[in-house]
């Protein structure tokens, strides 16, 4: 009956960082579609604000058709300058302008990821930035930086929850690594919360 309890778990744990690898391959991947429309739709306003060029006119001989081919050039250029501001255009350019300024960046960590992360895996031993093992390791901005081989940084944090040390298991095995990546943020971003 353990050893069917310890098999389930093992399944269980492999389920969670499949699906979670999943999704986070969606998320970036639907981030990367709507970057994508977003960049064709400021390619195509930028395209409607640059005015055709209008064709030099034939040097004045006095000639009829060099005055008609002046009349039609004025035309071509007041109908350029009237539609460089089209609805469209606008439309386009604020629609750009409110997704690069709305959206997430793409690259940057998953602190709610890493957050979760943390509280899936780690809260046993260091609930609130304390540590129940060795209580003078603590996730606190002063004890990473005096205890931590590498200094307080995002790094040496991730070398840590990857290979573990001492009394901390690795979790290299277990995590992903952009899961362990978004939580060595989340630790480092807390660390002078906590």
């Amino acid at each position: 009956l353990k050893l069917f309890a310890i098999l389930a778990q093992a399944k269980t744990d492999q389920f969670y960082k499949f699906s979670h690898n999943l999704s986070r391959r969606v998320l970036a991947m639907s981030r990367a579609a709507c970057l994508s429309v977003a960049v064709a739709l400021g390619l195509y306003g930028a395209s409607c604000f640059v005015t055709p060029m209008t064709p030099r006119s034939a040097p004045e001989a006095g000639s009829i058709a060099a005055a008609q081919l002046q009349q039609q050039g004025a035309f071509a250029e007041a109908q350029s300058q009237s539609s460089a501001w089209s609805p469209l255009a606008i439309g386009a350019a604020l629609g750009l302008l409110i997704a690069v300024a709305g959206g997430k960046p793409a690259l940057a960590a998953d602190l709610e990821n890493g957050e979760s992360i943390f509280n899936g895996n780690c809260t046993s031993c260091h609930a609130g930035g304390n540590n129940t093992i060795v209580a003078e390791k603590k996730l606190k901005k002063e004890a990473l930086e005096k205890y931590l081989t590498g200094g307080y940084s995002v790094a040496s944090i991730v070398t840590q929850v990857t290979n573990g040390k001492n009394s901390m298991p690795a979790f290299g095995e277990k995590l992903g690594p952009d899961d362990i990546d978004d939580v060595a943020n989340y630790v480092y971003g807390q660390a002078s919360k906590w």
